[in-house]
């Protein structure tokens, strides 16, 4: 790894009847995971990014989204290029 990377983890919470299309939505962003989900519309996401305004940005994406009633940053870690967690 050259340079550092951010790594989030969210929680997305959809309407149960648009469940299916904001995962597809979802699935469509790059740097991008689904990870758990739940019939209530819950949805765990991982993003890597280059820097926190990356990840800021995918955030607002994905809150605008249709079907997404909230997209909440739960998790962030910075990975620098020698291995060690900031």
């Amino acid at each position: 790894m050259d340079e550092a990377r951010h790594i989030a983890s969210l929680v997305v919470l959809a309407r149960p009847e648009l469940f299916d299309a904001v995962k597809a939505n979802l699935r469509l962003l790059d740097g991008l995971e689904l990870h758990q989900e739940s019939n209530a519309g819950k949805l765990v996401v991982v993003l890597e990014a280059v820097d926190e305004n990356q990840i800021l940005q995918r955030i607002d994406q994905i809150n605008n989204l249709p079907g997404v009633l909230n997209a909440a940053l739960i998790y962030h870690e910075l990975l620098d290029p020698a291995g060690e967690i900031e």
